[in-house]
């Protein structure tokens, strides 16, 4: 069939009117004929352990090598140097952190491996407390529970983070384990404790942010045990980060008082309460590459008279000096220290006298992996009656795994 005349031009013109006017109007089309939207995924609900996190870290030693002296031992640090020692799990800790809330955030840290007399790994508490800030900023907050007690710079250090294998004695024969229950205030602006917080992550063996100013009391019996008396251990500690071109040094002073009670045997005499009290001053220069970390103490505690078998308050002194070369992941360190004083915490509180020097090097394998060997020469007051001296030399070696 043929149209006459014009249709064919006219059937023409109108579907390419047709197709442009398709094409030009997409959206309104495809409109017409889209799925409906998707309903929005509902949101994720959140669960309070969702706010914790989890770290840890384990310390495998030996130290019988080349050992000279199977009676120089040392009680407050590693009890496998001595007789029988073998191989030793010195530190096996899992940490369990994080805000639970904008203002509060908790610290738990229990360790698997300390030791009561003869039974080793035991599960002991270490760490239990929140910290409450007081400002949006954090720069004020107010830390309650069992938690390390403000004294010194290398008893804030972390036993991940230190160098040398254990803490020296004059510094921490203060507080024994570095805690105690009480209550702290630490102060410290924003950007303090950013430093803080670099000196620790960027692998120059910071101590952690215990802030500029630190003030508290606490028991004073020392670390998971009861309070024996009804005057608490009061504190305070002032501790700065300063950076000078690309160095950083940091000053430390602080000290406390308090009446510690003291354990006796029954035919030693002398007072159940005496005065403790003790001042600190610390001065550290973070290995970039060269560190140098010395402390110093002195105060009056508990000390036992053996020629008048009683335990009577009596001076006290001793410090360390720590030299470090930071060669990338590789870390030499020489440590030399001395303690004349009574062991309060201890029995009868023995007058004790330490000298020691350690040289060794640590190696970070990887972040997860730290090695270290290490030369020990001492000398120490043996713990039991009649106090000698003994002295030696042992070579140690320890693997940590950090996780």
């Amino acid at each position: 069939m043929k149209f006459p005349g014009k249709y064919p031009q006219l059937l023409r013109a109108t579907a390419v009117g047709a197709f442009a006017w398709f094409t030009l109007q997409p959206a309104t089309l495809h409109a017409q004929v889209a799925p409906p939207p998707e309903k929005p995924a509902p949101e994720k609900k959140e669960h309070w352990y969702d706010k914790l996190k989890i770290r840890g870290y384990t310390q495998v030693r030996y130290n019988r090598l080349f050992e000279s002296n199977d009676r120089l031992v040392n009680i407050q640090g590693d009890r496998s140097i001595g007789e029988g020692g073998g191989f030793f799990l010195r530190r096996a800790r899992v940490v369990l952190y994080g805000d639970v809330h904008e203002q509060v955030s908790v610290y738990l840290q229990p360790d698997f491996a300390s030791a009561i007399n003869d039974q080793l790994n035991v599960t002991i508490l270490r760490d239990w407390y929140a910290d409450v800030f007081l400002d949006k900023q954090k720069e004020l907050r107010v830390r309650v529970g069992q938690s390390k007690v403000p004294f010194g710079f290398e008893n804030m250090q972390s036993s991940q983070n230190r160098v040398p294998f254990d803490r020296s004695d004059p510094i921490n024969s203060a507080p024994k384990d570095e805690r105690d229950i009480g209550i702290f205030v630490y102060y410290a602006p924003k950007a303090i404790r950013e430093r803080f917080k670099y000196l620790v992550d960027s692998g120059l063996k910071g101590s952690g942010d215990y802030g500029v100013v630190a003030l508290g009391v606490y028991n004073g019996q020392t670390a998971n045990k009861r309070e024996l008396n009804d005057e608490p251990h009061v504190i305070a500690r002032a501790a700065y980060p300063f950076q000078i071109g690309k160095q950083i040094i940091e000053l430390n002073l602080g000290g406390y008082t308090g009446k510690y009670y003291v354990g006796k045997d029954k035919d030693v005499g002398g007072p159940n309460e005496i005065r403790d009290v003790r001042a600190y001053g610390a001065f550290i220069l973070y290995p970039q590459p060269i560190g140098l970390q010395v402390e110093y103490n002195i105060g009056r505690g508990p000390e036992y008279d053996s020629a008048n078998k009683r335990v009577k308050q009596d001076w006290l002194s001793g410090g360390y000096a720590l030299a470090t070369l930071k060669l990338g992941n590789v870390i030499p360190y020489v440590r030399v220290s001395m303690y004349d004083g009574g062991r309060k915490f201890e029995t009868n509180s023995p007058l004790y006298k330490v000298r020691e020097v350690e040289a060794g090097i640590e190696w970070q394998v990887v972040k997860a992996l730290e090695l270290t060997v290490a030369y020990n020469e001492a000398e120490r007051t043996f713990p039991e009656k009649p106090y000698p001296q003994e002295s030696g030399r042992f070579l140690r070696l320890q693997c940590q795994f950090n996780y």
